[in-house]
C-alpha cells in the first residue's frame, strides 16, 4: 500500500504542475499582465521602495512566464513518468522500488525551484509580490504548492518500502 501512495503522490505532483501549465497558457495574456505586473512593482504602498530594481518591461515578463512554463512541464513530465516508474517497479525488490524513485524525487525538486525558487524567493523577496492581492494570491498558491512537493520528496524518498 505504502507503494502505491508513494507512485500516486509523485503522480499528483506531476498533474498538478500539469494543470497550472495548461491554466497558464489558456490565460497567457491574464498570465502575462500578472506577471508584468508583480515584476513592475505597481502599487506597493507597505515597502514602496527596493533595494533591487523593478522591471517594466513585457519582455522580461515574457520571459519569466516562459520559464515559469517550462519548468512546469518540466515537473510534469518527471511526475507524471516517476509516478508510472514507481507504479511499475511496486511488486519489484526494494532496491528496485528505490531505484525507480529517481523521476519523482526529481519533479519535487524541480517543483521546489519553481515554485519556492521562484515565487517564494524572487516573487515575493525580491519583487515584494506580497504587497497586491494578485501577488499574494500567487504566493500563497505557491507556498502550497513547494510545502506539497517537499512533504512528498521526504515520504517517496524514505527507504522503508
Amino acid at each position: 500500500m505504502i507503494r502505491l501512495l508513494k507512485s500516486a503522490l509523485v503522480l499528483f505532483i506531476g498533474l498538478h504542475a500539469l494543470f497550472y501549465a495548461l491554466q497558464n497558457i489558456a490565460n497567457l495574456e491574464a498570465a502575462h499582465g500578472a506577471m508584468a505586473y508583480v515584476m513592475s512593482g505597481a502599487d506597493h504602498e507597505v515597502y514602496p521602495a527596493t533595494i533591487f530594481f523593478k522591471l517594466s518591461n513585457s519582455a522580461f515578463a515574457w520571459a519569466a512566464l516562459v520559464l515559469v512554463l517550462v519548468g512546469e512541464f518540466a515537473v510534469s513530465y518527471f511526475g507524471i513518468k516517476g509516478g508510472w516508474d514507481l507504479f511499475s517497479a511496486r511488486a519489484r525488490t526494494a532496491e528496485d522500488f528505490h531505484a525507480a524513485k529517481s523521476n519523482g524525487v526529481i519533479a519535487a525538486g524541480i517543483a521546489l525551484l519553481v515554485w519556492f525558487g521562484f515565487f517564494m524567493s524572487f516573487g515575493a523577496g525580491f519583487f515584494q509580490m506580497w504587497q497586491t492581492r494578485v501577488g499574494t494570491g500567487s504566493m500563497e498558491g505557491a507556498f502550497m504548492y513547494a510545502t506539497a512537493s517537499a512533504v512528498t520528496m521526504l515520504f517517496v524518498s524514505l527507504t522503508d518500502d
